[in-house]
């Protein structure tokens, strides 16, 4: 496959934490959808000039989650939930990229607490070019949807009027920055 991305150069990236972030969104009460976000602590990607065979390993730290909202958020790092005092990360391991239709899949390996899922990623290269202090910089946006029960993440109240609290369809999109190394 040839890559068509003006300034595409192959080598090791690693994160750009103040431009790089993970995000996800579900749905509230079934009629609306919370949005929040984790701060990524480590990601590299290794782009050789096949970027079939690029890989990619990135990890998020779960007491950052935010949703605007403190005591959701609270929620969210007890054992209800995340448990960020036990399970500190979650990760991501690539296992592969392949075309599919027009675009690029990353497939690999998503642990949330204790559990260990494959997940695939569809990918959009944003591009590569200089910053203005000499680095080298390539960005791309990856968005996979999760049921959060298969990775233990069950909590959940019964309403009133029918249905849930919380969906169990997680939408994840990551953005991602990083900065090629010497």
């Amino acid at each position: 496959m040839t890559i068509d991305i003006p300034g595409y150069k192959a080598g090791t990236y690693v994160l750009d934490s103040s431009h790089s972030d993970v995000n996800f969104e579900v749905r509230h009460m079934m009629i609306s959808k919370v949005r929040g976000k984790f701060l990524v602590k480590q990601a590299t990607l290794v782009l050789p000039e096949n970027p079939l065979d690029a890989t990619v390993e990135a990890t998020a730290d779960v007491a950052s989650v935010d949703t605007n909202d403190e005591g959701r958020d609270g929620h969210l790092r007890s054992a209800d939930f995340f448990d960020a005092e036990n399970f500190p990360t979650i990760s991501f391991a690539s296992t592969g990229v392949r075309e599919q239709g027009d675009g690029l899949v990353v497939d690999g390996d998503l642990t949330i607490k204790d559990v260990t899922r494959a997940v695939t990623f569809s990918l959009e290269l944003g591009g590569f070019g200089s910053d203005p202090w000499g680095n080298y910089k390539g960005g791309a946006t990856a968005e996979a949807t999760i049921d959060r029960e298969e990775f233990g993440l069950n909590w959940n109240a019964a309403l009133e009027t029918g249905g849930v609290l919380v969906g169990k369809t997680v939408k994840i999109t990551l953005d991602l920055q990083g900065t090629l190394q010497a």
